[in-house]
């Protein structure tokens, strides 16, 4: 087979920051320069000004903005006192942050299979596993983490009534899909805490780290603000509790204001991209099913091949057209070698089969028409 693609046609990039420099480079270099001119780089007024903005665009009553979305994790758990002998239940195909927080805190993730079209946690899955964790007695069921995977929302009534039926904190690890939206609401509401991460491959991302966390609780809110900023009281040397460093930088929130208005056009483009694969891919590869009543962020867009070995030859041909492609995730988390030994040797058959098959396609709003076009014909070979 002889790709078309040749010297003459640009590699076609997986992320293009440099594309999106280019077109939002004037309105993001005015804030920068804001910033630069009243010098307040730590909690300088854009950090409560983009906090106003996130919780309006999200319908949320609080915002919180912070360090990263694993610092946002870490301090809505430390805010639960969440620790030694506590059994965090979350799903075992996603990105490594989620699990790890509760390790850091000496507490135990305990990982649930996932939805083979959706992906998304599973909650019969989750109901078995809260109930194995019962029965053996060694740890104390305390929280749920739902994670919006790839753009798109996790079972959100389901895990309420499981939460609330369990007696379990619930929160939302949105860090892949702010911008989405379940039963035409923005998610950020959908558990007690959500939260977000802002780093550059983001839907909604920063030129660095970054993360928030949304609620509609007040008092959690001033809690997590504490957390954030070494468990401050009201003045900077009145310590009240433990907390850590964890604020967002100033220009981080410059930064995403400036992103922020236009990130609405950019969620256009990317569904647009979407259905374009959706149509063009049918029969190829498995296309990722869509959330019932739900919109996606559309973070990553990921087929399934055949096998593990189908796989590796759609990636070959796929770099023969200049096209990159990327695993999330190659291995899931119970199967990490960091969280083997606080695995309870369940087998998590649909995180593992997925693992071994799933593949992403370069998603973004700088693709063009002719790059799309190129991408689909790569796939179908």
């Amino acid at each position: 087979m002889t790709a078309p693609f040749s010297d003459s046609l640009a590699p076609i990039a997986f992320l293009d920051l440099p594309a999106q420099q280019a077109r939002l480079g004037d309105a993001i270099r005015r804030r920068i320069d804001t910033v630069l001119a009243h010098c307040r780089f730590v909690m300088g007024p854009e950090v409560a000004e983009l906090e106003q903005a996130l919780a309006a665009y999200a319908g949320a009553g609080e915002c919180v903005g912070v360090s990263s979305g694993t610092d946002a994790i870490q301090i809505v758990m430390m805010a639960e006192g969440i620790g030694p002998g506590d059994a965090v239940f979350l799903p075992a195909f996603t990105y490594t942050a989620t699990a790890e927080v509760p390790l850091l805190l000496n507490a135990t993730p305990v990982f649930v299979d996932v939805d083979p079209r959706t992906f998304q946690i599973d909650p019969a899955s989750l109901e078995q596993r809260i109930a194995q964790v019962r029965a053996a007695g060694r740890l104390r069921p305390r929280a749920i983490v739902g994670v919006d995977l790839f753009g798109q929302p996790a079972p959100w009534p389901e895990l309420r009534a499981i939460a609330e039926r369990e007696g379990l904190f619930l929160m939302d690890d949105c860090a892949q899909s702010f911008g989405g939206a379940l039963s035409g609401r923005k998610l950020g509401r959908e558990a007690t805490a959500t939260t977000l991460s802002f780093f550059p491959s983001k839907p909604l991302g920063g030129y660095g780290d970054g993360g928030a966390i949304l609620t509609d609780d007040p008092e959690r809110a001033e809690l997590y603000r504490s957390l954030r900023t070494h468990g401050e009281g009201k003045t900077r040397y009145e310590v009240l509790r433990t907390g850590m460093n964890g604020r967002l930088d100033t220009i981080q929130a410059a930064i995403l204001l400036a992103k922020l208005e236009g990130f609405d056009d950019e969620l256009a483009r990317r569904e647009a991209i979407a259905r374009a694969y959706d149509l063009g891919l049918e029969g190829a590869v498995v296309t990722p099913a869509r959330v019932a009543d739900a919109q996606s962020a559309w973070a990553v867009y990921a087929v399934l091949a055949e096998s593990e070995a189908a796989r590796a030859a759609l990636q070959d041909r796929l770099k023969a057209y200049g096209v990159p492609s990327a695993i999330y995730y190659p291995r899931p988390l119970h199967l990490q070698p960091a969280y083997q030994g606080h695995h309870d040797g369940t087998a998590l058959p649909v995180a593992e089969d997925l693992a071994c098959r799933i593949l992403a396609l370069p998603i973004h709003p700088e693709l063009t028409d002719a790059e799309v076009a190129r991408i689909v014909a790569a796939v179908r070979g």
